[in-house]
Formats: structure tokens, C-alpha cells, sequence
């Protein structure tokens, strides 16, 4: 009776020694993750200027954002941005990932071409954006002076100036940005799929689009399902780009490139209306919330 109660003991030592290891992640996490989520909740019910006392509306807020015509202008903004981002993302990655994954034309140095692809990822977006915003200049910048020098354009164009080229020059970096990031994942999954289906379609004659239409792409919807609910996350999200190239909430031209997040910071940082930023906040969460469960049940239908 004595040694299972000093078992017991033990075992309950060891089990408060294991909270005391957890513990810093549980504190850490309900301090910066948990509590924020709560109090934005809490101040989007509300009129607060981020200092001073905190006036209680009710769901005026929320309302305000769904007669807000330029909340409405800044999604489509940002849904804009995004489609041309994740239909050239995944595209560029589709296509390597066809190339790399040919068993007839397997090419040596994967690892090298990995690392090559996702690094635009792991630059500071920062970095990036001065990066573009030089060759971009319209009046010394080197992308127009290659295209008069071969002719192409007669004139300098305002890349970043003008609504007809600025959101899509956005998409265009943003995809070059991340197409490294989905080709290593389609290339994971790929690499997951057992061999022997790839050399019995080889053997039968299949070629290499049949192979990829009937065997690689269903087999990696688990993967396209990963890869589109987080690119649609972060295209909703978007904001240092777009910001930092653009000027702001201010200089982008004509407000094409001002997306949703920098619709929300202009109220949260600018004019100080907090509670109306937070309304923003969770209505967003709300869409991207909804959008994700349709993917998710929409790429998951044909496994039922």
C-alpha cells in the first residue's frame, strides 16, 4: 500500500514538472495570441480612440462595414490582386512541378532548384519592395529603359502610377514571391505518391499530361487544398507590399491598390477610429472563415 502511494506520488510530480515545461508556451501564447483576439472582439462592440474611455454601440459598427461602399471597393481591390497572384502562382509551380516529376526527363539538383525558388520568400519584403520600386521608376528605372531601347515602348511608362498597371504589377511580384513556397509543396506531395502508379502508366503508354491529369493532380488535392486556403488567407491579409510600394494609404493611384487591411489600418492608426478597425478585423475573419470551409468542403467532395 505504501510503494503504490509513493508511486502515485511520483507520478504526480512528474506530471506538475511537465506543466512547469509547458507552461511558458501557455502563458506566452494566451498573453499574445489569445487576450488580443478577445480584446479586438471586445473593442469592435465599441467607439474608443485606442486611449480614454470606451463608448459601447452594440453591432453599429459592424453595420457601418456592410454599408461602407469603400470597404466593398478595397475587397474587390484585394480579391483583384490576389486572383492574378494565385492564377500565376500556381501556374509557375504546376509547370515546374510537371518538369521536376518526369520520370523521362528527371533532372539532377533538386535541392539546388528548391532553394533557388524559395528564396524571393525568405528577402524582407521590405528589401523587395525598394528592389521594384527601382527598376520600376518611370523615369530612370531599368525595366523602361530596356523596353525603348528594344523598342517595345515609345515612352516611359508609370508602372505604379497609373490603376491600369498597379494592382497587377503587385500580382506579379507577389507571385514571383511565392511560387517557390508551392512548388516545394506540390513537389512533397508529389514525392509522396507511390512510384509504382507513375511506371504503370509509363508502361501502358500514358503520356506526361495524361499521367498528371488522371494520377498526380487528384492525388495531390489534400495539398492544392493546403496551398489554396493559405494563399487565400494571406492575399486577404495583404498589406507591406501593395503599402510600402504604393505609397501608403495615401499615394496608391486612384485607391486600385488598397486592399482591405489598408483600408483597416487607415481607421485603426490614422483616424483613430479603433473600433471601427476591429469591426473590419472580425468581418474579414468572418469571410475568410466562410470562403475556407466552402474550399475545403468543395476540394473534399470527391473522397466522400
Amino acid at each position: 500500500m505504501a510503494k503504490a502511494k509513493t508511486a502515485k506520488k511520483k507520478r504526480r510530480n512528474i506530471n506538475n514538472m511537465a506543466y512547469l515545461f509547458v507552461a511558458p508556451f501557455v502563458i506566452v501564447f494566451l498573453v499574445f495570441s489569445v487576450y488580443p483576439v478577445l480584446r479586438t472582439l471586445h473593442i469592435s462592440f465599441t467607439e474608443y480612440k485606442g486611449y480614454g474611455a470606451m463608448k459601447f454601440l452594440g453591432f453599429t459598427n459592424y453595420l457601418r462595414v456592410f454599408q461602407d461602399k469603400f470597404f466593398w471597393k478595397a475587397l474587390l481591390h484585394t480579391l483583384n490582386i490576389w486572383i492574378v497572384n494565385i492564377v500565376l502562382q500556381l501556374g509557375l509551380a504546376f509547370l515546374l512541378t510537371i518538369i521536376f516529376s518526369d520520370m523521362k526527363y528527371r533532372m539532377k539538383g533538386l535541392g539546388i532548384f528548391r532553394a533557388l525558388f524559395y528564396l524571393p520568400n525568405i528577402i524582407a519584403v521590405t528589401s523587395v519592395a525598394f528592389l521594384f520600386q527601382t527598376l520600376l521608376d518611370w523615369r530612370f528605372g531599368t525595366f523602361n529603359q530596356i523596353l525603348m531601347k528594344a523598342h517595345l515602348i515609345s515612352e516611359p511608362i508609370n508602372w505604379l502610377g497609373q490603376t491600369s498597371s498597379a494592382p497587377y504589377v503587385i500580382s506579379v511580384i507577389q507571385s514571383w514571391i511565392w511560387f517557390g513556397n508551392s512548388f516545394i509543396m506540390l513537389m512533397a506531395g508529389v514525392q509522396g505518391i507511390n512510384r509504382d502508379y507513375f511506371e504503370a502508366a509509363a508502361i501502358d503508354g500514358a503520356g506526361r499530361w495524361k499521367i498528371f491529369g488522371k494520377i498526380t493532380l487528384p492525388l495531390l488535392r489534400p495539398i492544392l487544398l493546403y496551398v489554396g486556403i493559405t494563399s487565400l488567407i494571406g492575399g486577404l491579409q495583404m498589406f507591406d507590399l501593395p503599402f510600402l510600394m504604393c505609397g501608403g494609404t495615401k499615394g496608391d493611384p486612384l485607391g486600385s491598390t488598397q486592399t482591405v487591411t489598408m483600408y483597416m489600418y487607415k481607421f485603426g492608426f490614422e483616424t483613430r477610429q479603433m473600433g471601427y478597425a476591429s469591426a473590419i478585423a472580425y468581418v474579414l475573419f468572418l469571410m475568410i472563415l466562410t470562403v475556407s470551409i466552402i474550399q475545403f468542403k468543395v476540394m473534399n467532395r470527391g473522397e466522400e
